[in-house]
C-alpha cells in the first residue's frame, strides 16, 4: 500500500465517481443513485464525477463524448471508447467507483492503470437481462464482457440489495461473497414529498375524481409494462392508467407497448387511458404520484426498485412484483401489496404462468382502488418507511465505509 493510499483513510480522499447518467442527462434509477450519493459523499471526500454527454457546467464533474473515430459503431463500442477517456481522467485518484457496465471498464481499466482500488455498483446485471441482446445485437456480448471483467477484478461489490448480492453470486459464482456489500439505494425525502396542488395533473387530463394507478418508467423489457397493460383490463371502470412511460429500449418493444395501449383505449373510457412519452421533471413526477390512488411497478427483474420509493415518499401505497429487492423496500400488507411470480430460471425473468400473474397483479391493484381508506393508510406508512429507513446522509456514511476497507 502507497503512502498516498494510506493517507487517504483519513481526510482529503479523492473519490472518482464513474457513471453514464448525471444530471441533466439521468434517465433510469443508476443516475438518481450517483446525483445524491455524489451529493451527500461531498462533505466527506473529494469527489470528482465522470460521465457521459454534453459538457456540465458543475464544478468537479468531467463529461466525455463519445471518440469521433467511433461515430457509427456499435454502441457498446463506442461506450468503450468513452470508458477509456474516463480512466485517463482518474490520474490521482485514490479510489474509482463505477456504476452499471456503461462505466465499469473505465473503472476495471483505472485500477489496472493506476494502483488503486475499484469499487462496482451493481444496479443490474448482463446476465439476467439477455433480452438487450435485441438491443445490443453483437454488443451484448462486449457489455457482458465489460460487467463480467470488472466485477470479477473489482476490491468490493456494493449490490442495492440482498436480493442483488444473490443475483451477483448466481451471476458470477466465482466472486468471493465477502466482498459484496449491501448497501440500499436511497430517496430524498424533502424532495419525494406529497405534492397536493392540482396543476400538473389538470394539464395531463388527470380527473381527480376517479380513483387512478399510475405507473413510471422506460418503456423496456424488465419494467413489465406489458403484463400491466393487460391486467388493466380487468380493473374497475372508473379507473384511470396513467402511464408516464418513454425512451424504450427497441423499436420492437415500442411497437408491442403502442397496440397495447390501443386495445385498452378500445375496451375501455379512451379518457381513462393517459399516456405520457416524454420524460417529465421531477416535480411533476411527484405530483402525479401523489394523487394517485395506487402506484404500480409490474417489474419482472428490479434489482431493487427505486421509483417505489419514490412513490411510498409521496404517500402513495405501492403493489409491486415480489421480485429481485422489491420485497426489501416495500413492507408486503404495511406500505403496499406484493403481487408473487414464479420465474423461468433462464435469465429473462419471465413469468412460468404469464395469465396467472397478470390476473394476481390486477386483482392486487383492484383491492387497493375499492378500498382507498386502506390504501391512504398504506401511504401514510409508505412515507415513514421511506424516511426512517433510506436516507442518502446514511447511504454515503455505509458507502465511504465500503472505500476504508479496501484502501
Amino acid at each position: 500500500m502507497t503512502d498516498s493510499r494510506s493517507n487517504a483513510k483519513g481526510a482529503g480522499l479523492r473519490v472518482d465517481l464513474l457513471t453514464r447518467e448525471y444530471p441533466p442527462e439521468v434517465y433510469g434509477g443508476a443516475g438518481v443513485h450517483v446525483e445524491y450519493l455524489a451529493r451527500d459523499l461531498r462533505p466527506l471526500a473529494d469527489v470528482r464525477v465522470h460521465c457521459f454527454g454534453a459538457k456540465r457546467d458543475e464544478p468537479g464533474v468531467t463529461a466525455h463524448p463519445e471518440p469521433g473515430a467511433l461515430a457509427g459503431a456499435n454502441a457498446a463500442l463506442r461506450t468503450m471508447g468513452v470508458d477509456l477517456s474516463m480512466a485517463a481522467g482518474c490520474a490521482g485518484t485514490d479510489i474509482v467507483h463505477s456504476h452499471t457496465w456503461y462505466a465499469n471498464f473505465a473503472g476495471h481499466t483505472a485500477k489496472l492503470l493506476y494502483g488503486v482500488p475499484h469499487v462496482v455498483t451493481t444496479h443490474s446485471l448482463e446476465p439476467l437481462r439477455p433480452w438487450k441482446a435485441e438491443q445490443l445485437g453483437g454488443g451484448y456480448a462486449l457489455s457482458s464482457f465489460c460487467e463480467r471483467t470488472a466485477i470479477e477484478g473489482a476490491d468490493a461489490v456494493i449490490a442495492v440489495s440482498g436480493g442483488m448480492k444473490r443475483d451477483v453470486l448466481t451471476a458470477y459464482p466465482g466472486v468471493d461473497p465477502d466482498r459484496i456489500r449491501v448497501v440500499y439505494n436511497g430517496i430524498d425525502t424533502s424532495q419525494y414529498a406529497p405534492d397536493r396542488d392540482t396543476d400538473v395533473v389538470e394539464r395531463l387530463g388527470i380527473d381527480l375524481s376517479r380513483p387512478s394507478v399510475v405507473f413510471v418508467g422506460r418503456i423496456t423489457r424488465q419494467k413489465g409494462l406489458p403484463y400491466l397493460m393487460r391486467a388493466c383490463h380487468g380493473l374497475p371502470p372508473e379507473t384511470q392508467i396513467v402511464l408516464l412511460a418513454g425512451a424504450p429500449d427497441t423499436p420492437e418493444i415500442a411497437a408491442e407497448v403502442g397496440e397495447l395501449a390501443d386495445r385498452l383505449r378500445d375496451a375501455r373510457d379512451p379518457k381513462g387511458v393517459i399516456w405520457v412519452q416524454e420524460m417529465l421533471p421531477k416535480h411533476e413526477v411527484v405530483q402525479v404520484l401523489t394523487h394517485a390512488t395506487v402506484f404500480v411497478c409490474p417489474s419482472i427483474y428490479e434489482p431493487m426498485g427505486i421509483v417505489n420509493l419514490e412513490a411510498m415518499a409521496c404517500e402513495t401505497a405501492v403493489v409491486a412484483t415480489a421480485t429481485g429487492g422489491i420485497p426489501e423496500v416495500v413492507a408486503d400488507g404495511e406500505t403496499g401489496v406484493l403481487v408473487p411470480i414464479e420465474q423461468v430460471a433462464d435469465g429473462t425473468g419471465t413469468p412460468v404462468d404469464p395469465d396467472r400473474f397478470v390476473a394476481d397483479l390486477a386483482a392486487a391493484m383492484t383491492a387497493l382502488i375499492e378500498d382507498p381508506e386502506r390504501a391512504a393508510r398504506m401511504g401514510l406508512a409508505g412515507r415513514r418507511r421511506a424516511v426512517e429507513h433510506f436516507s442518502w446522509s446514511r447511504i454515503a456514511v455505509d458507502t465511504l465505509e465500503v472505500y476504508r476497507s479496501v484502501l
